[in-house]
């Protein structure tokens, strides 16, 4: 996608000294770029890109030049030996950025001795012809062409130079201010004032820049137009906005960019490295070198300095949890709940029995077991887990390890707090899942129970109910037959007696009717079978003679 290119040099003519983060190898890539324009960096230079190989690979096209929208404005910065070279890669990026910038001020061996960096100070014809090539060949009157260099012993080389590529075309000139040969010694400002003063375009002053005081120092110093930091804003990305030291809230943002863009953890851990280099100790600077991970470092992070969010309110960081131990406690405070409602006074054993048998319990039932061995499982390993963390952090607090940072003492014992917490957690969670599994089994058993006995209590009142009439049926009759008194008793019997008798022939002569009434009524069937029999033996001897007649007639 094509962007809209700003015009630098309007920059430079607002009479402003600008702030620049330099280009640095593996360094000033997207991510870091969009760091340090948070914090009041005007220009970003990409990292040296090789001219010639971004320009014959696609793939290193794709992997060493990488913008979006808001990393504006944007100097690419090239390594070229020839001014077509050059040329052809400035077209490509060009509706990408807003200039290209020539390196000539690379020491590094490999790069001079592949007629890279710093070599090209000793060629000004080639880098006149290389400007003049940009300038010509990029249709767009806005886009920048400028050269980064270092300076000579004999300071006049580098003027004539400067002098030349300005007469090329140049848009401004960056000069770090050491030869080729030196590395740590002091810049020399008196050199990068002379040039200034030698040139009508603007100029940069780039060495040494570690606080916004250096900024404002090498301006009064040399005059210049633009101030560029390296070193300065690998420890510290937001010298510019006026920290001394990196804030974390600048840390934090680093971590946001670096894993919203997906920057490999090499870079990522790097730029941290540089950046918590001035806040730490050695001994923790040896801890966090040696993590290997991004989720581990955000979890030093945390635990180590906080996060804006709890910069002021540090109980938030002190008992958070992560997300394993969250699920851990909402299933301990959903097993505490079961328990309550399986233990209402109001809802019987027998009720929870029915609806255990219900249709969708009767499904689960088949992976009950299953889970209940794999939470117990679970569970287990997060208590071992915690175990091990109280047990390593238990010791500490009363050696040296306690003075590592300001902070440590009380980060060290928020580790072992929630050590502490997520044991209990997990052990209570591991308790009450057994005494869930328990209370679900006891509770069948009682309802089992309470039906068996209730059937029991049923049985037993109908064999009571039928003692009790039998007892008093007897006693009825004792008292009638055996302990009557008087001929008065007696004949109450025998008339009760007589009536029953009585009540027994009735039934006996309607039985011997009824026997009477099928008796004839089988004779009768008997007389008609034998009427069906005759009949039928006079219609077989008819079809006999009938079948004699047809015989003879044959005959």
């Amino acid at each position: 996608m094509k962007m809209t290119t700003t015009n630098m040099m309007d920059m430079f003519e607002e009479g402003k000294v600008l702030k620049i983060c330099a280009p640095m190898v593996r360094y000033s890539k997207l991510a870091f770029r969009s760091l340090v324009r948070k914090f009041d960096c005007d220009i970003c230079f990409t990292p040296m890109i090789v001219a010639p190989d971004f320009m014959r690979s696609v793939k290193a096209r794709d992997s060493e030049f990488t913008t979006n929208e808001a990393d504006r404005p944007l100097i690419v910065q090239f390594a070229a030996s020839d001014a077509q070279t050059l040329a052809d890669a400035a077209c490509v990026v060009a509706p990408f950025s807003d200039g290209v910038d020539l390196n000539c001020g690379c020491p590094q061996r490999w790069a001079m001795s592949d007629g890279y960096g710093a070599c090209l100070i000793n060629k000004p014809e080639l880098v006149k012809d290389m400007v003049r090539h940009v300038r010509n060949q990029v249709d767009n009157p806005n886009y920048t062409a400028s050269i980064k260099i270092r300076i000579h012993k004999d300071l006049r080389r580098t003027v004539d130079l400067c002098q030349k590529a300005e007469a090329a075309g140049v848009s401004w000139i960056t000069v770090h201010g050491r030869t080729a040969e030196e590395r740590h010694q002091p810049v020399h400002f008196d050199a990068i004032k002379t040039i200034k003063d030698s040139l009508s375009v603007p100029v940069v002053a780039n060495g040494d820049i570690k606080t916004l005081r250096d900024v404002e120092t090498t301006h009064q110093l040399t005059g210049v137009d633009g101030v560029m930091a390296a070193r300065g804003l690998l420890s510290n990305p937001a010298m510019f906005a006026g920290y001394n030291e990196t804030p974390l809230e600048c840390v934090w943002d680093w971590v946001d960019l670096a894993t919203n863009q997906g920057t490999p953890f090499t870079c990522f851990h790097q730029h941290l490295i540089y950046m918590l280099e001035r806040v730490s100790s050695q001994p923790e600077r040896k801890v966090f070198n040696s993590l290997q991970s991004t989720a581990a470092v955000i979890d030093y992070l945390h635990n180590t300095y906080g996060s804006p969010d709890t910069q002021t309110v540090g109980l938030t960081v002190f008992l958070e949890m992560t997300l394993q131990w969250t699920a851990v406690a909402l299933f301990l405070y959903v097993e505490i709940g079961v328990l309550l409602i399986l233990c209402l006074p109001f809802i019987s054993a027998t009720r929870w029995q029915c609806i255990f048998q219900l249709r969708i319990w009767n499904k689960m039932a088949r992976f009950w077991n299953k889970f209940f061995l794999a939470m117990i499982i679970i569970l287990i390993v997060l208590f071992l887990d915690a175990l091990r963390e109280v047990r390593k952090y238990s010791g500490v607090g009363n050696g040296k390890e306690a003075n590592l940072h300001p902070n440590m003492f009380d980060h060290l014992h928020m580790k072992l707090f929630r050590a502490q917490r997520n044991l209990y957690i997990s052990g209570f969670t591991l308790f009450l899942w057994l005494v869930l599994r328990r209370v679900i089994t006891l509770i069948n058993q009682l309802a089992t129970e309470s039906g068996t006995t209730a059937s029991l209590q049923i049985k037993a009142e109908c064999a009571n109910q039928t003692a009790k009439k039998y007892m008093e049926d007897n006693e009825l009759l004792k008292q009638t037959l055996m302990y009557g008194k008087g001929d008065k008793a007696t004949a109450e019997g025998n008339e009760l007696l007589r009536s029953e008798v009585e009540k027994l022939r009735g039934e006996l002569k309607g039985s011997e009717e009824s026997l009477e009434k099928s008796q004839s009524e089988m004779e009768a069937m008997k007389k008609q079978s034998d009427g069906l029999t005759k009949e039928y033996d006079r219609l077989l001897k008819e079809h006999q003679d009938l079948q004699e007649s047809g015989d003879k007639k044959d005959d």
